[in-house]
């Protein structure tokens, strides 16, 4: 076997989550792209394996990308969430985390506020949490 096949579970999602890493997180869509993805067909499973079913012979990844760390404590670590299927030779790409905001910023330009990503809908507060943050860490 020369490695796995790439496919997606909800292929359209999938790819509006993608657009959408790729305008407000650059670095995390570069390694997602040129190493993780190689990484992933070439049969290196990288990331945390959170369950596994020996019955279908299947292994779920949760992989974590580079972020800002006060975006990863306002709207949560951006993480790659996919399954392996070791008899078919497939990695079957779930999805990207955080899926809100990020569905947010395709279907609309995020504002930012002290260079953080906000969302529209939670403006307030995501502002809160941006200030209460710079508070505790005495910015």
């Amino acid at each position: 076997m020369k490695g796995y096949v790439l496919d997606y579970v909800n292929e359209n999602e999938f790819r509006k989550l993608e657009r959408a890493l790729k305008k407000y997180n650059m670095m995390a869509f570069k390694k997602l792209n040129f190493e993780y993805y190689p990484s992933i067909r070439n049969g290196k499973f990288i990331g945390e394996m959170v369950s596994s079913n020996k019955k279908n012979g299947t292994e779920t990844y949760e992989l974590k990308l580079p972020s800002d760390k006060l975006f990863a404590q306002i709207h949560g670590e951006v993480k790659l969430i996919y399954t392996i299927h070791k008899k078919q030779g497939v990695a079957m790409l779930e999805t990207l985390t955080p899926e809100d905001i990020l569905l947010e910023g395709h279907r609309s330009e995020l504002t930012t506020y002290k260079g953080i990503m906000i969302s529209k809908e939670n403006a307030s507060k995501d502002m809160f949490k941006i200030d209460l943050l710079n508070m505790i860490q005495g910015k």
